[in-house]
């Protein structure tokens, strides 16, 4: 998510009331969770396990939890909580919006809109798009031309990302977006995710079935091709000309490479390379997996024969 306007290091520590490291006038832009830091951005860390990998990463200010070694060209906010912190200021930058606050929208005049259709602020559609009855467009969602959008999808819902406390699961705070790019189609009664602070972005020419989850901050690339009850975890990305046959499901963090087609009940649990086919549940090639059925078939006359 980028800011407003450009803060100091200074300002930033005097909104959250806390101590910083590096130098006072070190200018800060947005506000980003670790996997999609840029320079600029803060990104928070409250584990020792992932100090390097934030300190590493291309964020240019970390909230901690306690003063370690800051990088050069860095600074760090001190918070006892850098999760309460981090959500404060995503809060305090983006809050939530109400259905009175339908602002910033600009829809193309050759768009078709159904009736019962909710549209948030910050929504951009393009040209002779149709949005079928019982849709919901949520903040900061961009729809390019010549997309197909189906009856009761929700599109830009909170992220489903959580901090375990020990009165429970609190939700991080989601101001990013969702953005479709033209000749899109989305089935009926698909849920596509808002990135946390990014964008959850469908590429051009991709088709959706029905009922499909697309989670938060996933990346799809262009005419991919995705089958009913497809299930996609948070941060996942798809190659161009990806097939993801019905009840699909995907783990986050997940890269498949371009051409991939995984059949069918199958659950992705590693990166892919594409230009090949996949099966089973971990899945790896086509191949393997029947080769490893066959096998599983003769294992009873193989037992009976040791007898």
């Amino acid at each position: 998510m980028k800011l407003p306007k450009a803060y100091t290091l200074k300002e930033i520590s005097e909104l959250l009331a806390c101590e910083f490291v590096g130098n006072p006038s070190q200018i800060v832009t947005g506000i980003n969770e670790i996997h999609m830091v840029e320079a600029g951005d803060i990104v928070f860390v409250d584990h020792p396990k992932y100090y390097e990998k934030a300190l590493k990463s291309a964020a240019t200010t970390i909230i901690i939890d306690k003063i370690v070694p800051c990088p050069e060209g860095k600074a760090l906010l001190i918070s006892k909580k850098p999760f309460d912190s981090y959500n404060w200021l995503t809060q305090h930058f983006s809050p939530l919006s109400t259905p009175a606050e339908q602002v910033n929208q600009f829809i193309e005049e050759s768009t078709v809109i159904y009736p019962n259709v909710f549209i948030g602020k910050n929504v951009r559609i393009g040209k002779n798009t149709r949005i079928y009855s019982g849709v919901s467009i949520l903040d900061n969602t961009e729809i390019g031309d010549n997309v197909v959008i189906g009856a009761n999808t929700v599109i830009g819902h909170f992220a489903f990302y959580y901090k375990k406390k020990p009165e429970g699961y609190e939700r991080m705070h989601t101001c990013g977006g969702v953005k479709i790019e033209d000749n899109v189609e989305i089935g009926a009664l698909c849920t596509i995710d808002a990135g946390v602070s990014g964008i959850t972005k469908i590429g051009k020419g991709t088709k959706l079935d029905n009922q499909i989850q697309i989670g938060h901050d996933t990346v799809i690339g262009e005419h991919c091709l995705i089958a009913a009850a497809v299930g996609l975890a948070g941060c996942v990305r798809l190659g161009n000309n990806v097939i993801l046959w019905g009840q699909v499901g995907c783990a986050s963090d997940i890269t498949i490479g371009d051409g991939a087609i995984v059949l069918a009940q199958s659950g992705i649990s590693k990166d892919l390379e594409g230009g090949k086919t996949y099966f089973g549940s971990p899945c790896g090639e086509v191949r393997d997996k029947f080769k490893e059925m066959a096998a599983l078939k003769m294992l009873p006359d193989f037992i009976k024969g040791k007898k």
